[in-house]
């Protein structure tokens, strides 16, 4: 079997470029590229991978955090950085941290002790403190907006996304709109909450607190929050979603305890899950699936270009009304 000495010299060139076809790297002319793969097949060419790992200080592996691993939205961002990945040949080690930070700085850990060559977080619980620290021994890429100095990210306007989702339900006539979040405290959080009380406040509204629903993560959340709107003594004609998973508990525990959606309850999530389209659901979407793709080319940028220079670099998602049967 022919070793890439071997085959640098049947092509005619120098084992970096070799290397540099072996590894996808962009800058190689594209028909010299495709000879070289020939050769590559016909001597049955196979990489060591710890040789490859020594010369280019690369493992082609990335590290991927979420909380769960069962939720939709965070399966949408994967399935956009797993399609972009195996276009540059590169494995994923996804992580589920439970929103813990001490979980997530293990991956952190990873990264610092160069077992990955570059960390994207689709939601994180770590202090910008942290994140800034371990910046400095490989690129990191948030899937949220963050307050960091040197970690970029690709987001989701959720300031916005509650904004236009408000505006619509009080165009269509709700005064008494409610809210259904994950993590209370988290950044995307504060910023829908922020939205969802300016909106109120346009218009003179002062929210009950028992209109407002956090840590909702999973389907059978949203059906309690359903029950819990049964025991309120003035309950909202409507509710503002975070995920359309937990909309969708929303509305088929409104159903069967006979609350009609949307005559007595009308319902908005916010982002593209396909449960969204299969039960009708009026959404705020923007494209999760998009947000992985991109954090996947951001990151792999900063991986081949070395770019740990604390040069921070935003890219922002707008959001779109989909109107369905749910309002």
């Amino acid at each position: 079997m022919a070793n890439i000495r071997e085959i640098a010299k049947l092509a005619g060139v120098s084992v970096s470029t070799v290397s540099r076809v072996l590894n996808n790297h962009p800058y190689v002319n594209e028909k010299k590229r495709a000879e070289i793969l020939k050769i590559i097949e016909e001597q049955n060419y196979v990489q060591n991978s710890n040789a490859v790992h020594l010369s280019t200080g690369k493992t082609m592996v990335i590290g991927v955090t979420l909380p769960l691993v069962n939720n939709q939205y965070y399966s949408s961002i994967i399935e956009g950085i797993a399609a972009e990945a195996a276009q540059h040949h590169y494995k994923l080690m996804v992580c589920q941290t439970n929103n813990n930070p001490e979980q997530e700085r293990s991956v952190l850990h990873l990264l610092k002790n160069k077992k990955i060559d570059g960390l994207i977080m689709c939601s994180r619980s770590s202090s910008c403190e942290t994140l800034n620290e371990y910046a400095g021994y490989g690129p990191i890429i948030t899937c949220e907006a963050n307050d960091t100095t040197s970690v970029s990210s690709v987001h989701i306007d959720h300031y916005q996304t509650f904004l236009i989702g408000m505006e619509y339900l009080m165009k269509k006539g709700h005064r008494r709109i409610g809210y259904c979040i994950g993590r209370k405290n988290s950044f995307n959080s504060q910023h829908r909450k922020r939205a969802y009380y300016e909106k109120l406040r346009s218009i003179d509204v002062t929210p009950s607190p028992e209109w407002s629903f956090e840590e909702c993560l999973t389907i059978q959340d949203g059906k309690d929050v359903v029950g819990k709107l049964l025991q309120t003594e003035e309950r909202p004609t409507a509710m503002i979603v975070s995920c359309n998973h937990i909309a969708a508990g929303i509305i088929k525990e409104a159903s069967r305890l006979g609350i009609r959606v949307p005559e007595d309850l009308a319902v908005v999530g916010c982002d593209d899950q396909p449960i969204g389209e299969l039960l009708e659901i009026t959404t705020v979407s923007s494209s999760s699936t998009l947000m992985g793709k991109y954090a996947f080319e951001m990151l792999h940028e900063r991986i081949w270009t070395q770019q740990l220079d604390g040069k921070k670099e935003e890219k922002e998602l707008s959001p779109e009304l989909v109107e369905r049967l749910t309002t």
